[in-house]
């Protein structure tokens, strides 16, 4: 038992990388992969987990072996991709908080015995948010995390038995369309873009294990370990969430919303009517915890990686505490002020975010490996023969779909 609470307190960074991913990706593209299409993206979202996985490894490797994050490295590369990084984290930072403070709103409506407006209910998830994180920094938001994962993992899988024993709802002469069209590429772009993550969240989770270094004693296979699981954990739930579309909503013949909010709210009252009433606040919970632990890890780590950027790029390396505050002061004003006045326009910017996200992915990536490559390893943390066959064929992958993407976009 005492190893057990030892090996917990030396999670943190992977299990924040967890809570982050587990969101738009999961609740919304995965369920959707699913309920659209079956099982037939399962081996897509296999494939674009395992090869865009050497480049988050890369925050492990780099960050302990250096004890320098990822925008350091990049500054040490030349400032411009320090500073192209940097813009691209400003318009994450913006539209991904302000889409999850919406979507985690309109989840916690459903907890209430009363109807507030949007504004009320985002006040209250971006107060408790910003409590957790201006009252415990690292330690509190790394305790709220590893709570969160361990409810999500037992009522996602607890609902996924349920369906499984009730059975698929698709009648057996449904036919599944086909996800391999033409038409069907942007979805293909939006999944993969945020499965498990946009790639910038590895800045995030080097960020985070550097903190955690300087606050407890982390060892390389520790560092690996925690990443190895929080990524597993990723992987699984998108599975996961893939398995309920295609059990729950594929082939039952109703018509999905595009928004992410309505189709949580579609999402919640289809699995009530086809498993039972029971479930509606279990769905309703699992929802509300994906999109609430996402909220939490990504307004702490954008600012903390906007504030480090900004330092960088004036030539300092420390960021002070009030640099971070003044990010996320700014970043909370700005996503709560397009929750009440851009609702609209918020999921075309969501979605271009979600397509920003596959676009980038290439060049974070290459610098990604580009630095683990230059750097001096940890012998625990080189990896493999395996590792590098995987990291090779995962620029390709990466390159080519972006190559097939520009190509179905200049002559769609």
């Amino acid at each position: 038992m005492e190893n057990i609470r030892r090996l917990i307190r030396l999670m943190g960074p992977g299990i924040l990388m967890a809570t982050a991913a587990v969101g738009g990706s999961h609740l919304v593209a995965s369920t959707q992969a699913g309920a659209q299409f079956g099982w037939q993206l399962a081996l897509l979202i296999l494939a674009v987990n395992l090869f865009k996985y050497p480049f988050f490894r890369a925050s492990v490797s780099y960050t302990y072996s250096t004890r320098n994050t990822l925008q350091q490295g990049y500054r040490d590369m030349g400032k411009g991709y320090l500073l192209v990084s940097f813009m691209l984290n400003i318009v994450a930072a913006v539209v991904n908080t302000a889409a999850l403070l919406m979507f985690a709103a309109s989840l916690l409506g459903y907890f209430l015995p009363f109807e507030l407006p949007m504004a009320a209910l985002a006040s209250v998830v971006l107060a408790v948010v910003l409590v957790i994180i201006i009252a415990g920094h690292f330690s509190a938001i790394n305790r709220a995390s590893k709570a969160i994962m361990a409810v999500l993992i037992m009522a996602t899988v607890i609902a996924l038995l349920m369906a499984w024993n009730e059975g698929a709802v698709a009648p057996p002469e449904f036919t599944s369309p086909s996800p391999w069209t033409l038409a069907t590429i942007g979805f293909l772009v939006v999944t993969m873009g945020w499965m498990p993550a946009p790639i910038e969240v590895s800045c995030l989770t080097s960020l985070w294990l550097k903190q955690q270094c300087n606050e407890n004693p982390v060892t390389a296979q520790s560092a690996l370990f925690d990443f190895n699981l929080g990524y597993f954990i990723t992987l699984l739930l998108a599975l996961v969430f893939l398995a309920l579309g295609a059990l729950v909503l594929h082939g039952n013949g109703e018509t999905l919303a595009s928004g992410g909010i309505g189709f949580s709210s579609q999402l919640i009252n289809l699995y009530a009517h086809t498993i039972g009433e029971w479930s509606r606040y279990l769905v309703a919970l699992i929802a509300f915890l994906c999109i609430f632990g996402s909220t939490l890890t990504v307004y702490d780590g954008y600012c903390r990686a906007l504030a480090e950027g900004m330092t960088l790029l004036k030539g300092q390396e420390k960021a002070p505490d009030k640099v971070f505050l003044g990010w996320l002061v700014a970043v909370a004003v700005v996503s709560f002020g397009i929750v009440l006045f851009f609702k609209s326009a918020l999921l075309p910017m969501l979605s271009f975010a979600m397509t920003l996200a596959f676009i980038t992915t290439p060049m974070f990536a290459w610098l990604n490996h580009r630095l683990v490559k230059r750097a001096e390893l940890d012998p625990a943390l080189k990896g493999g023969i395996v590792l590098q066959m995987l990291t090779y064929s995962g620029l390709i992958y990466l390159f080519g779909f972006l190559l097939a993407f520009v190509a179905w976009k200049w002559w769609g």
